[in-house]
């Protein structure tokens, strides 16, 4: 029997990159998944077709984070697909992976790079975590996709980093809150990932050079995270709560 089997997921940003390789995972593994993306709605299509062919179910869901009622949208959307589809309309697994990388420097750094940034990062989850808790099991699993940004200081994360910290935060206060449902909230933070987010790990000559600052010698894979997403989302992840998990191979200790 799979792990998930007969469990429901939201994986928001699930359409490439990390956000794929976890609702490709969590799919794998037996669970119901629904995959949100923004625009990107052929590459959605082709994540949906990955769990399908892995014997996985699953639906897509739009909605743009980066817009002020973006999360609304999403958790009305959602609840929908549980209340229309499901005999028992419950969430098991809820993961925050959607998220803009913030290129800017401190001193380049706009008012509109700022409010994007912590609008898609910090703001979106926020809000569809408090939105989907009344759908969330007793027992269930949230997950936030952090950043070792948060920890090693990179100069072009000057607004990235610090959403992502309080993305971080959230994730402590609401463990303590949820944990009398036996609701776990967890961070995992990805250190250098090839993905279109990180050009830098996938091109081949630069991606060597980012492994140089790597304990484990090469730059990670998504599903590297997915893994990592997969344990705490299990049985074996529930004596887990409050942590910010660190998934870099060790990237600049």
């Amino acid at each position: 029997m799979r792990v998930h089997a007969g469990k429901l997921a939201l994986v928001t940003g699930a359409s490439r990159g990390i956000g794929r390789a976890i609702a490709e995972r969590l799919g794998a593994d037996g669970a119901y998944v629904i995959v949100h993306y923004n625009r990107a709605v052929e590459e959605a299509e082709v994540t949906l077709a990955s769990i399908r062919s892995s014997g996985g179910q699953g639906i897509l869901v739009q909605s743009d984070l980066a817009e002020a009622e973006g999360a609304n949208v999403l958790v009305s959307r959602v609840t929908s697909v549980l209340t229309t589809q499901f005999a028992d309309p419950r969430l098991d697994i809820l993961v925050n992976n959607a998220g803009v990388g913030g290129g800017a420097p401190f001193a380049d750094a706009t008012p509109v790079d700022f409010d994007r940034t912590v609008t898609v990062n910090l703001r979106a989850p926020f809000f569809v975590i408090q939105g989907l808790l009344p759908h969330l099991r007793d027992g269930g699993r949230i997950i936030n996709i952090s950043s070792i940004g948060t920890r090693a200081a990179f100069a072009h994360m000057a607004v990235y980093a610090p959403a992502k910290a309080g993305l971080e935060a959230l994730t402590r206060i609401l463990a303590n809150e949820l944990g009398r449902r036996g609701i776990t909230v967890n961070a995992v933070s990805p250190g250098a990932t090839a993905t279109d987010m990180n050009p830098r790990a996938r091109d081949p000559k630069t991606a060597q050079a980012v492994a140089s600052t790597i304990a484990l010698g090469r730059v990670g894979r998504p599903a590297d995270i997915a893994a990592i997403v997969a344990v705490l989302a299990s049985p074996d992840g529930a004596w887990i709560t409050g942590q910010t998990i660190d998934a870099s191979g060790g990237q600049r200790l």
